[in-house]
C-alpha cells in the first residue's frame, strides 16, 4: 500500500480518521503564519492520541534553534520536517543538534529543481517534493493546494526515501502516484473543508483511493 502522510492535523477527529484509514504520519505545523499552526502545549496534547504506529513529524520554516527546542522539549516527535529555504548545511546542523531524522521538503517547478533536490540526498533522512509557488505571489511554502509536473519525476531514483506533496486530493492521487512512481504521499489541503480544519470524511476518502491501487 502506498503510505501517507496528513499534515496539518489540529484535532481528535481528524487523528482517528488517519488512523483509522491506516495513514503511516501525522503532520503538526509549527509555522505561525500557516492556518494549520499549533503551539507546542496544544501540539502535545494531540501526539499523545498517536497510537503506536503512527508516526508524528513536526513542520517547520526556517527555524531559528530555539524555537525547535521549544517543541522537542514537549512534543514526542518522530520526524523534523523543514519547509523553507534551509540549506543543506543546515539540515545537516538541525540533525546534528537535535538528534531527530529530518526530512526536506523541496519546491519543483520545472527539471532543474530536482537538480537542487540532489544536494540534499546524501543529508537529509528523507526528501518531499512540493508544488513551487508562483513567482511574485506571496503564499506559504507549502499546504497551497497546487501542483506541479508529476511526470518530472518519472524514472527518477533516488537514494533516500521520498514523499510526494502539492495539490493531492481523492481524486487526483491515483493519477499522482502513477505518473510520479511515488511510494509515499503527503495531503494537507486536500483533505480540508475550509483553510485549516481537516474534514474526516475526506481523510478517509482520501486513503480509500490509496488503498484502492
Amino acid at each position: 500500500m502506498i503510505q501517507a502522510k496528513i499534515c496539518g492535523v489540529r484535532t481528535p477527529e481528524a487523528i482517528a480518521a488517519a488512523v483509522e484509514g491506516g495513514a503511516r504520519a501525522i503532520g503538526l505545523v509549527f509555522h505561525p503564519a500557516s492556518p494549520r499552526a499549533v503551539d507546542a502545549a496544544f501540539a502535545w496534547q494531540l501526539a499523545r492520541l498517536a497510537p503506536t504506529g503512527l508516526q508524528v513529524v513536526g513542520l517547520f520554516v526556517d527555524p531559528q534553534d530555539d524555537e525547535i527546542e521549544r517543541v522537542v522539549a514537549q512534543v514526542p516527535l518522530d520526524l523534523i520536517q523543514l519547509h523553507g529555504k534551509e540549506t543543506p548545511g543546515r539540515v545537516a546542523d538541525v540533525k546534528s543538534r537535535f538528534g531527530l531524522p529530518v526530512m526536506k521538503a523541496i519546491a519543483i517547478g520545472e527539471a532543474s529543481d530536482l537538480d537542487r533536490a540532489r544536494s540534499y540526498e546524501q543529508i537529509a533522512d528523507r526528501l518531499l517534493f512540493d508544488a513551487k509557488a508562483p513567482a511574485g505571489v506571496s503564499i506559504l511554502p507549502g499546504g497551497n493546494g497546487l501542483a506541479f509536473d508529476w511526470n518530472l519525476l518519472t524514472g527518477q531514483r533516488w537514494s533516500r526515501p521520498w514523499m510526494l506533496a502539492g495539490g493531492l486530493n481523492q481524486d487526483n492521487v491515483a493519477a499522482a502516484v502513477r505518473a510520479s512512481g511515488a511510494a509515499s504521499v503527503d495531503v494537507s489541503s486536500g483533505v480540508e473543508d475550509r483553510p485549516g480544519h481537516k474534514d474526516p470524511a475526506k481523510i478517509r476518502a482520501f486513503l480509500a483511493a490509496l488503498q484502492s491501487l
